[in-house]
């Protein structure tokens, strides 16, 4: 290679390279859920967790919801098979506490941020939430529901927001 080559080429790579190595991309999940309709809804989508040193990050891509609030909660077992998502029983709630608001004060370790469905129904979440984990203590979600409810969580009626009718469901499997 030419000394002229070489001072344009070599820093060109070098350059290249180092874009190459800046792009990140998604890790895959630890866990997800394939979200399925109840109720009678069309809502269906994906829910898929990642583990952070504070518990889990969550990421949900949703459809067919009516536009605005959804209660977004984990419950207690992972069975999906009722029509009305019943099967899946109450909120996940292994520390016995009060519903509350997911980042602060008393919850339910199945309490979860609301989702927020745009005009076309569509809803997207990502969000940190700690004192969650994926298995080996009391706040292990694995083989657990995730479930969406018809009304916004007001996080704080007991036992569970008043979120209203279960709309959709999936169970929560590692991958």
């Amino acid at each position: 290679m030419t000394p002229i080559l070489s001072r344009i080429v070599l820093p060109c790579a070098a350059t290249a390279l180092l874009a190459a190595c800046a792009t990140t991309t998604p890790n895959r999940p630890d866990a997800s859920a394939t979200i399925a309709p109840a109720s009678g809804s069309q809502v269906g989508g994906t829910v898929d967790f990642y583990k952070t040193p504070a518990g889990l990050r969550v990421t949900a891509r949703l459809s067919g919801l009516t536009p605005g609030e959804h209660g977004f909660h984990v419950h207690e077992v992972g069975d999906c098979s009722a029509p009305d998502a019943s099967s899946a029983k109450g909120h996940f709630n292994p520390l016995a506490k009060a519903h509350g608001h997911h980042a602060r004060g008393d919850h339910h370790a199945g309490d979860l941020p609301n989702l927020v469905a745009d005009g076309q129904g569509n809803a997207a979440l990502d969000a940190e939430v700690a004192g969650l984990s994926l298995s080996g203590d009391p706040a292990a979600i694995l083989g657990r529901a995730i479930v969406v409810h018809a009304d916004p969580d007001d996080y704080k009626s007991q036992p569970a927001g008043n979120s209203g009718k279960r709309i959709a469901c999936g169970v929560i499997a590692a991958r």
